[in-house]
């Protein structure tokens, strides 16, 4: 481009030259000869611009060439790097994908490990508690067998003249799990069985359950109720399982069997004494008591009754017995309760009516007789009551007093070391 200004302006300068040339006639030869030099240096100009052999436009060219090249090269470098930016940042979203999936895939890992390990655990808890309930099963079935067998041992003997006798050497055969007192006091009376017979009464007794008030009468029936009137007292008694003044149950069908005056009074008696005292003088101790009537097949009437205590949190009770259902002098019919007197106790009985007949139309004292579940004091025995704990020897004046609170002693020391006091009158 610039050689074309230069050219453009030589030619100028040469058309200028040969226009002044030509208006001077006068030198107009002389004028023909410059002319024909300028001519001849335009057309050496024309002649290199041509040719292209100006050296300023070669450079010029090489110069832009040169530049284009650079742009060219620094477009394509820019690319380049655009390019390797792009892929950069692909592979480093790969990289940070691939480690959020590593992640993720950790935590799936981690969270199936500990679902595993807690499944683990339950299912094992879940076989512990079912081993604990079959182990507690099998030790309820076997304790349910051997008190069968028991029951059927007992229900086989036979009275020999001892009516209390000892089981299993007089010892408790409760478990840890029997004697525990995490529930506090508590008592239990099973269902009657399809004969309608009590069976089972079981408690922890505490003073707590120990009754206040006082014990109003029973009236409800036992199996083998045949009751009848003997020398010494009627032959049967209501007999509680366990004792009104431990628990305060009194007319519950499931606590009462038909037990005979001596069984219920003294043999069973003697043994509520010592747990009522115990608990009096113990208040935050507890005692563990069982009682089962015993049963031959289906009598109606139980052969005995299978006492068992164990005193917890001190020490002062610890028996296993087995008292006899019988009655001197009468011989019992256990499949449904009627017995047979002997002619002493019905003479007995017949002399205590006649001389209670003849006592009612004579002028002089009357001497005091029993009524239905009743015992007269001063009679020939150390009698106590339980309720008011005052004794009562022969020859002092006669009380009636009813004989499930009788209590009998072989001494007056005996009654004074149980706790009674002996009566003024």
């Amino acid at each position: 481009m610039t050689l074309l200004i230069g050219l453009w302006v030589m030619l100028a300068i040469i058309g200028g030259a040969t226009a002044g040339i030509l208006s001077h006639p006068t030198t107009r030869g002389k004028r023909s000869a410059k002319i024909g030099r300028l001519l001849t240096v335009g057309a050496v100009l024309l002649l290199l611009v041509g040719c292209g052999g100006s050296p300023s436009g070669k450079d010029s060219s090489k110069a832009d060439s040169a530049r284009s090249s650079k742009i060219a090269s620094s477009k394509a470098k820019a690319k380049q790097a655009k390019e390797e930016s792009e892929a950069k940042a692909s592979s480093e979203a790969a990289a940070s994908s691939e480690a959020a999936a590593s992640s993720e895939a950790k935590s799936s890992s981690i969270a199936a490990a500990s679902s595993s390990k807690a499944a683990a655990t339950k299912k094992a808890a879940a076989a512990k508690a079912a081993a604990a309930k079959a182990a507690a099963a099998k030790a309820k079935a076997a304790k349910a067998a051997a008190a069968k067998k028991t029951a059927t041992s007992l229900a086989n003997l036979t009275y020999s003249g001892t009516q209390t006798i000892n089981v299993n050497g007089g010892k408790p055969t409760f478990s840890s799990a029997d004697l525990s007192t995490s529930r506090g006091a508590w008592e239990s009376y099973s269902a009657l069985d399809r004969l309608n017979r009590a069976t089972d009464a079981e408690a922890l007794l505490n003073k707590s359950l120990m009754p206040t008030g006082e014990r109003e009468g029973l009236t409800w029936n036992p199996t083998g109720w045949h009751n009848k009137k003997l020398k010494s007292g009627y032959l049967y008694n209501r007999s509680h399982l366990i004792g009104y003044q431990l628990s305060g149950e009194n007319n519950n069908p499931k606590n009462l069997i038909t037990g005979t005056r001596s069984l219920n009074s003294p043999e069973m008696l003697r043994y509520e004494m010592d747990i009522a005292y115990f608990l009096k003088q113990n208040t935050r101790a507890y005692v563990r008591y069982s009682v089962k009537p015993v049963y031959r097949g289906n009598d109606l009437l139980a052969r005995g009754v299978h006492m068992m205590a164990q005193s917890v949190g001190a020490s002062g009770i610890s028996f296993n017995v087995f008292v006899f259902n019988v009655e001197s002098g009468v011989t019992l019919n256990y499949a449904d309760g009627t017995s047979t007197v002997s002619a002493a106790q019905t003479a007995g009985a017949a002399t205590a009516s006649s001389q209670k007949k003849a006592a009612s139309s004579a002028t002089t004292k009357k001497t005091p007789t029993a009524g239905a579940g009743e015992v007269i004091t001063g009679q020939g025995k150390i009698i106590g009551n339980s309720r008011s704990k005052i004794y009562h020897v022969p020859g002092q004046a006669g009380y009636h007093m009813s004989s499930e609170n009788a209590v009998y002693f072989q001494s007056e020391a005996a009654a004074q070391a149980a706790g009674y006091r002996k009566a003024k009158r």
